[in-house]
């Protein structure tokens, strides 16, 4: 999601959800985010949830990068 600051700059969030529980389990903010610090949101999760079976992206510009898909 993107956002402006009062004064008009832009920052965009990267919000983790668990879609069966409903729970928001991570948001990051930053003025850009690459796939990196993507792949860094969702490693961090991964250690005390354990890896999913199933991960569902949007198509915002950082999910485009092979390093997310793979």
């Amino acid at each position: 999601m993107h956002h402006r600051t009062d004064d008009g700059r832009k920052f965009r969030t990267l919000n983790i959800l668990d879609e069966h529980s409903q729970e928001c389990i991570a948001i990051r903010m930053k003025r850009q985010l690459n796939s990196t610090e993507v792949i860094d949101a969702l490693t961090d999760l991964f250690i005390p949830r354990g890896v999913p079976s199933y991960i569902r992206l949007d198509n915002g510009s950082e999910f485009i990068a092979e390093a997310v898909r793979d």
